[in-house]
Order: structure tokens, then sequence, then C-alpha cells
């Protein structure tokens, strides 16, 4: 096993920071996969239900209207990135479940109207044959944190995600404009697979997994297109839909691979990005569009902000501290 890397000056200081209890999401996450206290443990049965209490998701959920949705019931997937679908997604990456009727209510609206005869999900309006692969991905892996990963849809969802994976392993939006090629910022499949317990993966959807991430492993996590994409290498929260090179280490560490050197590029650019007190900063919110994403959103669009661009983050901090400790325990 690979020595860790020597202690940084405020590490402890950094932990005492992710452990405030105003922040009970970050408290919790570190509690759990940083300290590896248990579940049953009275400090981390505290913190998770304190999440909903205070902090970030009491935020999102005092925007919540009476009825389970945000902005407006009609139209669940807009505006971005206020509407209802963004917010349950950072509910569930935050430790909240169906457990809570808020989290419950807006679950069940997506079941019941965003799955698709073919098994994947989509908006209602869409007119597209295929349903569409981040909203698949996204919801698959939402719905499962939040406690629905044995529903029929979801489980249709994977099969999905299975059936429609490209032929070099990736995974495209526009599956038939794509030529059988994957893109990076096509991860979404995978994050599902990464949440989804590998007592329920079937031997196809092993098969995809190990597909899937060496499309990512050849490529470094970064090596796609004749250019350097910048937002690629800048980190993000909320994700919704986007890439970057955080989101392809928590994947990959998440499902398994966290020993394998073609992540050291990218762990490289990650250590770089520490600050000398011990924390990673929130280096934009999304959109955040580079020279060359080939498209352009509709005007009015509202970031979803956790924390302040530019500042020091928890969330960063503990997503980053989560992906050197796999890797730690993996060399």
């Amino acid at each position: 096993m690979k020595a860790p890397d020597a202690p940084r000056a405020g590490e402890s200081e950094v932990m005492e920071w992710l452990l405030e209890p105003e922040e009970p999401a970050s408290r919790y996450g570190a509690l759990v996969s940083l300290l590896g206290k248990g579940e049953e443990s009275e400090e981390v049965r505290r913190a998770r239900a304190a999440i909903s209490e205070r902090g970030w998701a009491a935020g999102i959920l005092r925007k919540q209207k009476p009825q389970g949705f945000w902005e407006s019931r009609d139209n669940l997937y807009r505006p971005k990135y206020t509407a209802t679908i963004w917010n349950l997604i950072v509910l569930a990456d935050l430790g909240m479940t169906a457990k809570d009727e808020r989290v419950r209510r807006p679950c069940e609206f997506f079941l019941a109207e965003y799955s698709r005869p073919d098994g994947g999900f989509d908006t209602p309006s869409s007119d597209w044959k295929r349903s569409e692969l981040c909203l698949t991905g996204n919801l698959a892996r939402t719905l499962s944190l939040c406690g629905y990963m044995q529903d029929p849809k979801v489980t249709a969802a994977f099969d999905w995600l299975v059936e429609n994976q490209m032929e070099d392993g990736g995974w495209h939006s526009f599956y038939e404009k794509a030529f059988g090629k994957g893109t990076l910022d096509c991860w979404e499949g995978l994050s599902a697979f990464a949440v989804f317990p590998k007592s329920l993966w079937t031997r196809r959807i092993k098969r995809s997994v190990e597909r899937g991430v060496e499309f990512y492993l050849q490529k470094e996590l970064h090596r796609q297109g004749a250019r350097r994409y910048a937002p690629w290498y800048r980190f993000h929260y909320p994700v919704h839909y986007y890439y970057d090179i955080l989101v392809g280490l928590d994947v990959m560490t998440k499902l398994g691979y966290a020993d394998d050197k073609r992540l050291d590029f990218a762990l490289t650019l990650l250590k770089e990005k520490r600050r000398p007190d011990g924390t990673w900063v929130l280096e934009r919110l999304h959109p955040d569009l580079g020279t060359g994403a080939g498209y352009r959103l509709r005007k009015g669009v509202t970031p979803l902000a956790l924390e302040e661009e530019g500042a020091p983050s928890k969330w960063i901090t503990l997503t980053c501290l989560q992906v050197l400790k796999r890797v730690e325990e993996a060399r």
C-alpha cells in the first residue's frame, strides 16, 4: 500500500470545519465517509436528522411549494436551475430520502410522469423517440438515493442505460448523431451505477460498468477532442448534467477503481488545487460554458448555489477528501 501524503498544516482544523453542526450535511458526510462512523452511531443519527432542519437542505426545502414542487407543477424541469428536478437532485446528494414527505412527493411526480415506455426517463413534453440519457442517469441515481432503487421503473432505467451504451463504452445524449461514440460529458449513467448496490447488479450491468469505466480511464478523465475544454478542469457544485474532473474522480473511485494509475493526472490536479489551509474552492457555479461547448443556454438561467463561488467550499472539500481516502485505502 502506498504511504499517505504527509499531513498538511491545518488538517485537523479542516475536519473541525466540516463537522460544524451549522451544516449537518457536511457533518454527516465527514462522520461516515472520512471518520468511519456507522449509521447506528448517535452522532451520525443526529447529523442526518438535522439535514432537513438547518443548512443547505433546509434552505432548499423552505422554497418548496406546499404541494411538493418548486417553481411550477406544470414543468418540473424548467426553469434551469431552480425547478423541481434540480432541487431534488441536490437534496438526494445531501442525504435526504423519501422517508421525508417533502422528498417523497417530488419523487412520486417523476416516477409517475417521467417514466417512458422504453424504460428510460424524459420530460412528458419530449417528442424524442428515445429517452434522454442525462435525465435517465440523473433520475436513476437520485431516485435510488431516495430509496426507490428496487422500484420497477428505476430498475427499468438501469436496464435502459445498459441497452443504450455506445459501442466504445461511453454514453451520449444524442444517440442517433453520435455514431457509436460516447463523450465524457455523459457521466450520469455511471454515476447511477455507482450508488446502485452491487447485490442488485446483473451480469449485464457489471459488464456495462466495466466498459464504461474503461472508456473514462482510457481518456484519463480528461483527454477528449482536439482542444482542452476549460470547464472540465474547474470544480463545481451542484453539477446538474455537467462534467468536470472531480465528477470523474468521484464516480471512478466510488465504483472501485481508485487504484488505477490512469487516475494519476486527475489526482495530481486535485492535489494542486488544494489550498495551504487544506480546503478546496468552489471554482465556478453552473452554467460554466467554455469555448467549444457547442451550445448556448436560454437567457435568464438562475444558478443553484449552496456556497459562494470562489470561496472555500465544504462540499467540494468533503468530496475531494472522500476521493483521496478511497485512493489511499486502495493503493
